[in-house]
Order: structure tokens, then sequence, then C-alpha cells
């Protein structure tokens, strides 16, 4: 989390504005009346919804190569890293378990997977990588782990959820990700799929490139050379996995979230590294101290975040799931959420039900903001 000389605002702020529009899309007042940017593509395809998960596996590498890999260059023991971040990912994996396990307790259907548990499994995967082998050697790697995968994807036969054979099958269920989570996840999967998972096994290898590819511009950041140099080669690489991204989706495999396709991962690092320039160049890079002053001060609610991530985030999920499953009895005597019922003064506006429904999450957003500002003020960084 920090470098040689100061600790990176710009990385905390990322972070933070990554977190912050990860709780605006997971808590809709109406799941039925949302603008389209705020949802997933339905399937192939992308919106700013999209974006989110990639960028916190991004930033997650970018901060494992500034804590790992300037350890790891100054002479700590790699094997003790790695155990300490082994059990730093399982506590992460357990908590994303738990999340799912709220609030019926039920172990004979629970999902697996998960946003946290990706998260854990990316980064033991990821780790060995960072600790003992060289940038050029990653770049290795993600070229192989990316190409066994889109090789899998493409000719790798099997059967999909209705027992017929397949080859190439990219539709929900049919491939061969959604293959291997029947076989060894079959009845822990999503549940809104039951047949698949979009943060399922095979899908997590080149979802680890992501994380490489965070790691790759920590390494990056690290290098001596001008801030203004920094920005603009990170800008260019941007531009470069646009493009590359682009060109895979037209003619190998479409850009898609649930297969984290390679296109997929490609395409999305190419706007992170766009968007973490961008705070870079802002908060840290530029010579203008005063300047940077400013943009500090205006992105203090994003750092606020940022510093705090994964403990709002899962209070978040927390909160949310709570919001759910806690039935107050009404007027009328018919029973309601205490979601819907926070929800029916918004609801009851003359305004759209979308803004409705961006009213809710917006307010959201504000009461988690308020929590990370207690946080700051008690200079409390909870940590796993």
């Amino acid at each position: 989390m920090k470098t040689s000389e100061q600790r990176l605002h710009s990385l905390d702020a990322f972070r933070g504005f990554t977190i912050a529009a990860m709780l605006l899309v997971n808590n809709p007042g109406d799941w039925n009346n949302l603008y389209p940017q705020l949802e997933h593509a339905a399937w192939s395809g992308w919106t700013f919804t999209d974006t989110i998960f990639p960028f916190f596996l991004f930033i997650c590498g970018v901060s494992m190569h500034l804590s790992l890999g300037h350890r790891a260059a100054e002479g700590a023991n790699k094997l003790r890293l790695l155990r300490r971040l082994g059990k730093r990912a399982a506590l992460i994996f357990l908590i994303g378990f738990t999340l799912n396990l709220i609030p019926t307790f039920d172990f004979g259907t629970v999902r697996l997977p998960g946003v946290l548990q990706r998260i854990a499994l990316c980064t033991l995967l990821a780790a060995p990588i960072v600790l003992y082998f060289s940038w050029r050697q990653q770049c290795a790697w993600i070229v192989a782990i990316l190409l066994t995968y889109t090789l899998i994807m493409l000719f790798v036969p099997v059967t999909d959820v209705n027992g017929t054979w397949a080859t190439g099958a990219l539709e929900p269920g049919r491939d061969v990700g959604g293959w291997l989570d029947r076989a060894f996840m079959n009845g822990h999967l999503w549940k809104k799929a039951k047949t698949w998972d979009p943060e399922g096994l095979l899908s997590s290898l080149p979802a680890t490139c992501s994380v490489l590819f965070g790691v790759l511009a920590g390494n990056f950041l690290s290098q001596a050379r001008t801030s203004a140099e920094k920005t603009v080669w990170m800008l260019q690489a941007g531009l470069a996995c646009l493009w590359l991204g682009q060109i895979m989706h037209s003619f190998v495999m479409p850009i898609n979230k649930s297969l984290w396709t390679s296109s997929f991962c490609i395409f999305m690092t190419g706007w992170a590294a766009i968007a973490f320039s961008s705070f870079y160049w802002l908060l840290d890079g530029n010579s203008d101290d005063e300047l940077k002053r400013q943009m500090r001060k205006l992105s203090s609610p994003f750092i606020m975040y940022g510093v705090n991530a994964l403990f709002l985030f899962t209070l978040s999920g927390m909160i949310a799931k709570m919001l759910g499953f806690i039935h107050l009895t009404q007027a009328d005597g018919s029973s309601a959420s205490l979601q819907k019922v926070l929800f029916a003064p918004m609801h009851a506006l003359p305004v759209a039900a979308v803004n409705a429904s961006l009213l809710y999450a917006v307010l959201f957003n504000l009461c988690m903001l308020t929590i990370a500002y207690l946080l700051w003020k008690k200079r409390w960084v909870i940590k796993v």
C-alpha cells in the first residue's frame, strides 16, 4: 500500500471510487427499474457495472506489488509471505462464504462462489507468480493463461445442461466453465442460474490475469521514471488494451463478464489503466502541489472508502441482507421487508421509477460514507 516515499493517494481514491460504484449498483431501490448502465450486460457486451469487479482485481494487483513485491525484493522469506497471504485469502473466502449463508444458514444449498471468494482465489493464484517471477515472466504467465483459457473454451467438448455435447458454445450453462462448475459445485451455484456461476472455477484463471495486469502496473510505478512518463505510458497501455480487447471481441471471443473471456480481461484492463492513470496524475503525479492538494481534498470521500474498502463492502452486504430478511407488519396487516418500507417514500415521489430506485442507492451510499467518515476521523483502518 506504500511506495518507498509516500502512500499512493491515487490508489486509495481509485479503490474508494470502485467501492462506491459497487455499492451504487448493488443497492437499488427496485431491481426492476434500473438505468441500463447500472446493471450488468445480459450476456455478451459490457456496461459501466461490468467494469467494477475487474477494476477491483486490477487494484488488488497494484497493491500486491507494492506490498509483496517490495518485501520480497528486500529479502523477506517468500514462503512465510505465501503462508501469511494464504491465511488472509482463507479469511476473505470465509467472510464471503458466511455472507452467502445469511440468512438461511442452509449448508445444503449455499452458494460456494462469490465476489470475495474469487478475490481470495485470484490472490492465491497470483501470489507465487508475483514472488518468484520477474515482470517479463509475469507477462509470459498472462499470455499463457489467457491463451490456454481461450483454447479450452473454444475447443474442448463438454456436455451442456441438456446432456448434449457442445464445443465452443459460449452460451449460459453450455460452456466448459459451466460444465466444470456443475461437476464440482452442483447445487451450490448462483441461484439465478443454478447451472453455472459468474464467479465459477475456470473463469477465475483469466480473472487472475486481471490481478497480474495490476501487478505489472504497480511494478511500472516503482520504476525510476518521471510521473509524466508513468502517466503517459499507462494511458497508452490502456488504449492498446482497449484496442486489442475489441479486436479479440470481433474475431476470437466476445467481451463477456460472466465468462470473464480473454477479450473481457484485456479490454477491462484497458479501462482500469486509463482510470488509474488519471487518478495518479491528479493526486500523486503532477508537479503542481496546489492542484494535488485541491484534488486530494475533492477526492477525500473516495479515499475514506478506499482505506477500509473490504470492511465497508462486507458491512454493506450484511446491511443489505438484513434489510431484505427483516419484515415489518404494515397497517393493513400485510408484511413487507424493511428495505421496501424504507424505499416506499422514495417510490411515492413524483419522479420516474428509475430515478426513485437510483435515489435509494445514492442514499444507501451516503449512509455507508458516513460510516467511512467516522472510521476515518478515528483513524481506524480495519484490515484482514
